[in-house]
């Protein structure tokens, strides 16, 4: 069956405007998709197992995958992450809710990439070939919002200083091998409420239009 993995990223839930475009998307997608699969991770649910990557999982890290005697604990808190991967990993599709916080992306999104991006689960790398993406041919839909109107990716757009939100997005996405990937920006926010509303009018249009052919 195939998997579609929805990650929201915003706390504000019924207040935030990625996640509102976001349900346009799902409720399309359902509708053209009746027979998929929809797995969600809130990253502020408490529902959610986000382990800090601090000193001791960079040490269980290193103790399980360059050493033979990692300790039971540091194993069992190495799966922990690997289980979040694994759960990552076994999506065919991805969405992503995305607001922009200081130019970038909010810091539980960025906690949530550091876990499961994970060697031997979805890149590998060796002297003979260097790093190799373990997850190609998915695809990915990423829906942000901002303050400002830093405009979605298209062909031949140049990209603004400011914005560090959607090309780190980008990059990570095309590490793991997720080449095929389209966005869609509700923006700007901070703005009068006309257009406001015709930003997010213009934004789960395309959304509906993006999950109906997904």
């Amino acid at each position: 069956m195939t998997r579609l993995l929805y990650i929201e990223a915003s706390p504000m839930k019924a207040l935030s405007h990625s996640i509102d475009v976001a349900k346009q998307f799902l409720d399309a997608y359902r509708t053209a998709h009746p027979g998929h699969e929809i797995d969600t991770i809130d990253l502020w649910s408490s529902d959610i197992d986000l382990p800090e990557f601090d000193a001791d999982m960079i040490g269980a890290k290193f103790a399980v995958l360059r050493t033979q005697n990692a300790t039971a604990e540091q194993q069992a808190q190495w799966q922990r992450a690997v289980a979040l991967s694994q759960r990552f990993n076994a999506a065919d599709h991805y969405l992503f809710s995305v607001p922009m916080w200081n130019f970038g992306a909010p810091y539980r999104l960025k906690h949530f990439i550091d876990v499961v991006t994970l060697p031997g689960q979805n890149w590998s790398w060796s002297p003979a070939t260097g790093y190799q993406a373990l997850l190609s041919g998915k695809k990915a839909a990423l829906i942000y919002a901002s303050a400002g109107a830093y405009a979605a990716h298209t062909e031949g757009a140049s990209e603004s200083p400011d914005d560090f939100q959607k090309p780190y997005l980008r990059r990570w996405l095309r590490f793991l091998g997720i080449e095929d990937v389209a966005e869609i920006s509700a923006a700007p926010t901070l703005t009068t409420p006309d257009v406001l509303a015709a930003a997010k009018a213009d934004a789960k249009a395309r959304a509906t239009a993006l999950a109906s052919a997904f």
